[in-house]
């Protein structure tokens, strides 16, 4: 029994750490913690009281990861929001944290992505072109309305 309040004591001060470290969803620490061999309501516990003491905030977990992939790695919101729902997240989390990007910076990064990609297509007939720099914006995560409303002004 001492061995087990051990390990409880090891994986919340190893979590708190972690988290403190870099920013953390209570799924991924879930995770984590079931990696030691504790019963779920123990788990429970220990997130509970990680999030009270502010270590996890899935909120501000989101947010931290919307700027960052929209940032750095140029991504759109959809593919945004199918890496945080298969973290466990819930819509009305992500929703809230999708509001940290501005829409105007969202359709300049848009259409700059566009145009880098139809700089490098090759292709003379305009509709292959069109064809392959819609499938790249998709694979970026952009929405198809948006898309299409702003392709004129990428193949400018």
């Amino acid at each position: 029994m001492e061995n087990h309040d051990q390990n409880i004591k090891q994986a919340y001060s190893k979590m708190a750490q972690l988290c403190s470290r870099s920013e953390q969803c209570s799924a991924d620490i879930r995770k984590k913690i079931m990696a030691y061999e504790i019963v779920d309501e123990i788990v429970d516990e220990i997130i509970d009281k990680l999030i009270d003491e502010k270590y996890i905030d899935d909120e501000r977990y989101v947010r931290a990861y919307v700027k960052d992939k929209f940032k750095f790695n140029k991504w759109g919101k959809i593919k945004m929001r199918y890496y945080l729902k298969s973290k466990g997240l819930s819509d009305d989390v992500i929703e809230r944290g999708m509001e940290v990007i501005d829409d105007d910076k969202y359709k300049d990064v848009l259409v700059k992505t566009m145009k880098e990609k139809a700089k490098t297509i090759k292709k003379k007939n305009k509709f292959e072109k069109m064809g392959q720099v819609i499938r790249f914006a998709q694979s970026r995560g952009f929405e198809p309305e948006l898309i299409h409303r702003y392709m004129n002004l990428a193949l400018e």
